[in-house]
């Protein structure tokens, strides 16, 4: 994971930086809803709760390395401020040589929502530009129904959204998704699947 090197910093939410292409939709609403079901003293403590590992990038701009899906669910639900952990202060490389030590580290996903390897230049700069992947919900979905474990490493979880993306049509997840997660859950847990992060095994 990340070591945070520096004491907590308080960060406006909708100033950070992605370090991703895109999140599921589906997932972040999830999450949004489950903020929105709390009374308002206990979703603003939930909100002081999380903890966004972050690099100071270029022209000292924050850049959050994990917790996308938490990030833009909180923004959409209206929070202002966030508490936001210093991983790395590379606000003295130009652009090019950040986003290439952020790639070393595997610090981004430059990956569409097709599945696709793009540029860094692909990222948008604000969290309520990051696009839609069906599969990413998919498999969040799959892992809440006991499919795989939750993978330490940030952006892991694509991986099985990638897997999915190859052996589920868009069109299984239209018409039932219950019915795919559910299969999908027992594909999960299939031997040649083992080099996954997260792979349970079989019952």
């Amino acid at each position: 994971m990340f070591t945070i090197k520096s004491s907590l910093l308080i960060e406006r939410l909708k100033d950070l930086r992605p370090t991703q292409i895109t999140v599921g939709f589906k997932e972040v609403e999830l999450k949004r809803k489950g903020f929105a079901d709390l009374k308002p003293k206990q979703r603003r403590a939930q909100m002081c709760e999380q903890l966004f590992p972050v690099v100071k990038g270029p022209d000292d701009q924050y850049f959050i390395l994990d917790h996308h899906h938490e990030a833009l669910a909180m923004l959409q639900e209206g929070a202002a401020k966030i508490q936001a952990g210093l991983v790395e202060d590379l606000s003295h490389l130009s652009e090019g040589a950040f986003w290439t030590y952020l790639d070393h580290f595997s610090w981004m996903h430059v990956y569409d929502a097709r599945g696709r390897k793009r540029s860094f230049r692909d990222i948008p700069e604000r969290l309520e530009n990051l696009k839609d992947d069906p599969y990413r919900s998919f498999a969040g979905a799959v892992r809440t129904a006991g499919g795989f474990a939750k993978p330490p490493e940030p952006f892991q979880e694509f991986l099985w959204a990638n897997l999915f993306r190859e052996r589920i049509v868009p069109k299984a997840l239209k018409r039932d998704w219950n019915k795919a997660v559910k299969e999908a859950t027992a594909m999960a847990r299939e031997k040649d699947l083992q080099h996954l992060p997260g792979w349970c095994g079989p019952d």
